[in-house]
């Protein structure tokens, strides 16, 4: 098992990409906690963890409150002593032109996808600082690399992940801790579901691989950053799009 033991904590971790990673992991001997705002769908993941025969604890949270957010750390540490991944997982959107967009939209995707990476990583490494070791893998896209049209507020988080990122690989890394990201293409997800179809057949015919990804296709990715395979792998950010940025 590639994480046997291992504590991971995984924000939106309760559909989508962030559920698949949660059950790979505790496939893998990981044990979970799961951060998420939507009480159902975080607690059915973690009975589905426990199914397979692994440990896993939900909290509720809002990553944008950092009380809410250290509350669940302190708690992942009650339970299980340590915190040894962190999967900055949960994100939204709120699409508009740029000429449509409301400042409401524009605050409620920063406060999410930007702020509640900075306050969850926050939170975590001073754990990881006193163990000497962690890995904190955060959710890019690739439209932080190209941009897209109707999301400059999400194109402006993603792509602040990945400068965030890359300063916490230098920040962190002599002390034991490696930060990565991931950059996913378009995933078939609740998320996706709510682009048209003709979008999303445009969106494979510009993908060299000819499809849309998979969770599991990103749960995959995380893994291995989150194991001892990719000890080496430090400030990086790895496409999961099937080419889509070629």
């Amino acid at each position: 098992m590639r994480l046997r033991d291992k504590v991971a904590l995984i924000t939106g971790g309760g559909k989508g990409i962030g559920r698949e990673t949660a059950l790979l992991f505790a496939r893998e001997g990981a044990k979970l906690v799961i951060g998420d705002f939507d009480v159902q769908a975080g607690e059915q993941t973690v009975q589905d963890i426990r199914n397979l025969g692994a440990d896993a604890l939900f909290f509720k949270v809002d990553v944008t409150n950092r009380d809410y957010v250290q509350a669940m750390v302190d708690e992942a540490v009650r339970k299980f002593g340590r915190i040894d991944v962190l999967i900055n997982n949960a994100g939204i959107t709120q699409d508009a032109f740029l000429t449509k967009m409301t400042e409401k939209q524009w605050e409620a995707v920063i406060n999410v996808n930007l702020t509640g990476v900075f306050n969850c990583t926050q939170a975590v490494v001073p754990l990881m600082v006193q163990q000497g070791s962690g890995s904190i893998i955060n959710a890019s896209s690739v439209v932080g690399v190209y941009g897209n049209v109707g999301q400059t507020n999400y194109a402006a988080t993603k792509a602040g992940v990945i400068g965030m990122t890359k300063s916490w690989a230098k920040e962190l890394g002599p002390t034991g801790i490696r930060t990565n990201a991931i950059a996913p293409g378009f995933i078939v997800t609740d998320m996706t579901a709510k682009v048209p179809e003709k979008v999303l057949n445009v969106m494979k015919e510009r993908t060299p691989l000819g499809r849309l990804g998979t969770p599991q296709d990103v749960a995959n990715a995380y893994l291995f950053l989150a194991s001892e395979e990719s000890s080496f792998i430090n400030g990086v950010t790895i496409g999961v799009d099937g080419g889509l940025v070629i």
